[in-house]
């Protein structure tokens, strides 16, 4: 009974820590001095209250993002003619068998959460974000931008597989990466800025804990 006690106040330490710990992650800057420069590449970052993506312009700072996302992957390829993408990166199962949060289930999240290395680039072919409450704005140099490029190729698998996506603009692409409660899509949101030279919290496993870093725009 004593030994049971103590993995189960154990495991409810961890479950009452982990949001706490993710929080303060997101307060701890890294690349504190970083500052937006006057005129560069204008990113934007979009959360939709449980995933965050990076919004980028498909030609910028010598970067043309036609080629590692092609319109003829898309159901639609007119869509390919929009100057925007967004990206994100997340856990296989999660991404496609949530294609809304109705399809949402217990076991996905959890087999999530634990870890899984079946992970996915989700790449939506978008026009340039309008003002929202959503949506942040930022201002890079062409090199952070080119870094930024640099970290997002690196996670995906060359010739890997395409799946396509919830509407006519969208595709999955098989990625790098091991999933888990410690690396979840915000987090890969907080590495790329943080490996781009960009301020960002030293954790960002929450969307809020990315957000709060840039003002919003408009």
């Amino acid at each position: 009974m004593r030994r049971a006690f103590v993995i189960a106040a154990s495991v409810t330490g961890g479950v009452l820590a982990y949001p706490v710990a993710g929080v303060v992650g997101g307060l701890i800057p890294s690349n504190a001095g970083w500052a937006p420069p006057e005129r560069g590449i204008t990113i934007y970052i979009e959360s939709n209250g449980i995933h965050t993506g990076i919004v980028m312009p498909k030609l910028a700072a010598g970067v043309d993002w036609r080629e590692d996302f092609p319109a003829r992957d898309l159901v639609d390829p007119r869509y390919g003619a929009l100057d925007h993408l967004s990206i994100g990166w997340g856990e296989r199962n999660f991404y496609i068998g949530t294609p809304t949060w109705a399809d949402l289930k217990p076991s996905v999240v959890l087999g999530a959460a634990v870890g899984s290395d079946e992970t996915m680039v989700h790449v939506d072919h978008v026009p340039r974000p309008a003002p929202d409450g959503e949506v942040r704005r930022l201002v890079v140099r062409p090199a952070e931008y080119r870094r930024l490029a640099a970290y997002v190729r690196a996670s995906l698998v060359p010739g890997g597989e395409r799946h396509p996506g919830y509407f006519r603009y969208d595709v999955f692409y098989a990625a790098h990466g091991r999933y888990s409660a410690i690396h979840t899509c915000n987090a890969w949101v907080g590495n790329a800025l943080r490996f781009a030279g960009i301020r960002v919290g030293a954790w960002t496993p929450f969307p809020g804990a990315v957000m709060r870093w840039f003002p919003r725009y408009g």
